[in-house]
């Protein structure tokens, strides 16, 4: 909100309108926006949002497990302990990098522990393709009486 007790010269447009911050009107402060600094995270030049970073890497570093933690509870009514013990890797190849949550009965409201299983991105998606979907349900069968 403009201070309406202070007329400047603004350092953008040069008129002589109520002060905003740093000399500028509301208008060239707008368009001036936050200093842009070289973000500690990303290394890029991005304006600056907090603690040397910008809103993006501020956000993935700081929030993102509550993001995450969120989104879990919100779409598979789990806990994020519990999603990280099902993800840990594919129940199929072991992959450890990427693994999604796949629900073994395709009823996406039922989220008992034994109907969730973690999957690589290729195997969930041959799981959901007909072609191979009756191999990798075998294989899921085959896996989980092993344990």
């Amino acid at each position: 909100m403009a201070r309406k007790d202070k007329i400047i010269t603004c350092q953008g447009c040069g008129k002589e309108l109520p002060h905003c911050a740093k000399g500028f009107c509301h208008n060239c402060y707008r368009k001036v926006g936050t200093p842009k600094i070289i973000c500690s995270v990303c290394n890029k030049e991005k304006p600056n949002h907090a603690k040397g970073m910008c809103s993006s890497c501020y956000v993935k570093i700081l929030h993102y497990d509550k993001i995450k933690a969120s989104n879990i509870k919100r779409y598979h009514n789990i806990s994020l302990a519990e999603w990280k013990a099902i993800t840990k890797d594919c129940i199929i190849c072991g992959f450890d990098k990427i693994v999604e949550l796949h629900h073994l009965d395709k009823n996406k409201e039922n989220n008992h522990e034994n109907n969730l299983v973690g999957l690589c991105p290729n195997h969930h998606k041959m799981l959901h393709c007909e072609k191979y979907e009756e191999e990798v349900v075998k294989e899921i069968k085959k896996k989980l009486n092993k344990i």
